[in-house]
């Protein structure tokens, strides 16, 4: 009580001292505690915490293993592109910042507002890119405004770099940004939002070798996340060296000799299996997708009529028109139907059933055997020998010889083309076969769709005399230690057996196509060169009438009714080394619009060689 009235008698003012006095050092005990605890107790987080609020680790990309053609040459190889980022996280005024960007870089807001929305995908502290592959001159220009443009970083980054343009671009594939189902896929853990991935052909199959390491690159940023320094690398490792079976300069010559021409061309070694070359008209440019494919870039390709995405090499099915007569002749020798001397009379049409079946020569062919069957194409022949022959066995010739079904192209898109049955069609149409629909099987119509792959298989197992080899692309795949990761090998699917005199019956008969007067392919006919091939044209549809009388007023058949032409060869006939097939869409004419295909590019073959071979001399 007494302490209580000293405290009462105290003057006002020394009451209010010691009270604030009192609550002073309290505040300063707390604050003492508060920064014992900060630097004693909490020590180590919060250094960890500023570190990181000064430094950044950034991904490095790592470039792509090349791809060489089969003489080391370079296919695909990475070059370094400049990029545009921003770090979200650096940013506070973002309309502003994009304003600015906008101005700078020559694009429209919009744009760049929907790379930034698509960057919400990635983690806080992964830079989102902007623009992509720009020139030496725009990323100077945001270098110099990068005071006024917090948060933009200028990276260099590998970008897949293909010498030949087009070349190859349906055997080598492209690269699109990794999906967000992929990420949730078992085949893909390692890889991240924005990561660009093979999306066909080798880019897409051999993506484990192709991918490489990535880096990281430790540096040291101001508050507004400008880059101050370097503090520790490192590198990335590239991906793996590939090594196809292709010769450049002979695919090269395929591409060259095309045009403007659709269809497609590819060229086997008839000893391994090996594809030389192959190509598909039109094709497209593979680093439109390296660098991130616009829109309306996509939309061009995806909608053009003539299919340039579509390899058509191993996916394009066509009727293989008289290149089929090869395996009908074949099959009916082994199964006794004719002779090597049988003659049928050829008037220029066939009766069956009541219905006509017209041969392309409408005054006939007269007399006519095997070898002047072959060599002028003749249909009615073929005609009278597959209805002896009948549709089951002629499917199973066919098959042997790997038409029909998937031939083991190891790349994904083969597609398995028609090869028709009775059982077939009973699956299919739940109807019966007529005999009117085995003739027309006899000539490569109808039903029947192969690819080009498979007419080169066929055409290879012809030359080397049965030996149905499964296609190869690629030769080996080396790490840069040279470690040898995979090598390729001959595989032969099945050995086809005919006696010798159908093989030489049938060689000898495609020797007559291309080299005697009333040959239907004379056209691939070179100088010293014996070459042995055969002609085909094939409908593409039955046109309307309307349709018809209004296309032809000037006399002309319009492109999308006209004809496929095509021809498949192989030389030298005597000691075969290569197998050609060539496909021309709408060419009418076999012996004109696609011999001459497969003559340069067997010439070019054979250019090649001679060149090699001096070199060692």
């Amino acid at each position: 009580m007494g302490f209580d009235s000293k405290w009462i008698e105290l003057p006002s003012v020394q009451r209010r001292f010691i009270f604030y006095s009192t609550v002073a050092i309290l505040v300063f005990l707390l604050l003492a505690l508060r920064l014992w605890y900060l630097q004693v107790v909490n020590y180590e987080e919060l250094q960890e915490r500023s570190v990181r609020n000064r430094t950044r680790v950034l991904s490095l990309e790592a470039p792509r293993g090349p791809i060489f053609d089969r003489n080391g040459q370079l296919l695909v190889d990475n070059r370094p592109s400049f990029q545009i980022s921003v770090m979200r996280q650096d940013v506070e005024d973002r309309p502003l910042l994009l304003e600015r960007l906008a101005i700078l870089l020559d694009t429209d807001i919009e744009t760049l507002e929907s790379r930034w929305n698509a960057g919400k995908g990635f983690p806080i502290y992964r830079p989102v890119p902007l623009a992509t592959d720009v020139s030496w001159e725009t990323m100077e220009r945001i270098q110099e405004h990068s005071f006024e443009l917090p948060g933009v970083l200028t990276e260099v980054r590998p970008i897949r770099d293909y010498l030949d343009q087009g070349s190859s671009a349906h055997l080598v594939g492209y690269l699109g940004e990794i999906t967000e189902k992929e990420l949730g896929g078992t085949k893909f853990t390692e890889y991240r939002a924005g990561d660009f991935v093979g999306k066909t052909a080798l880019e897409r199959t051999y993506e484990p070798y192709l991918r490489g390491n990535k880096g990281k690159r430790l540096v040291e940023v101001d508050v507004q996340g400008k880059l101050l320094r370097q503090l520790q690398v490192e590198s990335p490792r590239p991906g793996n060296k590939i090594y196809l079976t292709i010769d450049r300069e002979l695919q090269r010559a395929t591409d060259e000799v095309f045009g403007d021409e659709s269809g497609a061309a590819v060229a086997l070694d008839v000893r391994t299996g090996e594809i030389l070359a192959m190509a598909s008209r039109p094709t497209f440019n593979p680093a439109m997708f390296a660098k991130g494919i616009e829109g309306q870039e996509w939309r061009d390709l995806a909608h053009n009529k003539r299919h340039p995405l579509q390899n058509k090499v191993i996916a394009g099915q066509y009727p293989p028109g008289s290149t089929f007569k090869m395996v009908v002749a074949l099959a009916a020798l082994r199964e006794g139907v004719v002779g090597l001397k049988r003659v049928i009379d050829c008037e220029g049409d066939f009766v069956v059933g009541g219905s006509r079946y017209r041969c392309w020569k409408k005054d006939g062919h007269g007399p006519t055997d095997l070898k002047k069957a072959l060599r002028e194409s003749c249909d009615v022949w073929f005609y009278q020998v597959g209805l002896e022959l009948g549709i089951d066995k002629l499917s199973q010739a066919a098959k042997e010889f790997g038409l029909g079904g998937v031939i083991g192209y190891p790349l994904p898109g083969e597609r398995a083309g028609v090869i028709p049955s009775q059982e077939w069609k009973q699956k299919n149409y739940n109807k019966p076969w007529y005999a009117g629909e085995t003739v027309i099987a006899s000539i490569g119509q109808g039903f029947v769709l192969t690819t080009p792959i498979q007419l080169a298989v066929m055409t290879a197992a012809l030359a080397n005399k049965g030996k149905v080899l499964k296609p190869q692309v690629v030769q080996k795949i080396e790490d840069w230690d040279g470690n040898l990761l995979m090598q390729s090998e001959t595989k032969i699917l099945r050995q086809i057996n005919y006696s010798e005199k159908a093989w030489k019956a049938v060689g000898d008969a495609l020797i007559a196509v291309v080299n005697e007067p009333r040959g239907t392919g004379r056209a691939a006919q070179i100088e010293d060169i014996l070459v042995a091939g055969k002609t085909g044209t094939s409908q593409v549809v039955r046109r309307r009438s309307d349709e018809e009388e209004e296309e032809t007023k000037d006399g002309e058949i319009p492109y999308r009714f006209r004809p496929h032409a095509l021809f498949v060869a192989y030389a030298p006939a005597d000691d075969p080394e290569i197998a050609v097939a060539v496909v021309v869409e709408h060419g009418q004419s076999g012996g004109r619009a696609a011999g001459p295909v497969a003559k340069k590019i067997i010439q070019r073959y054979m250019e090649l060689k001679h060149q090699s071979e001096e070199q060692v001399e």
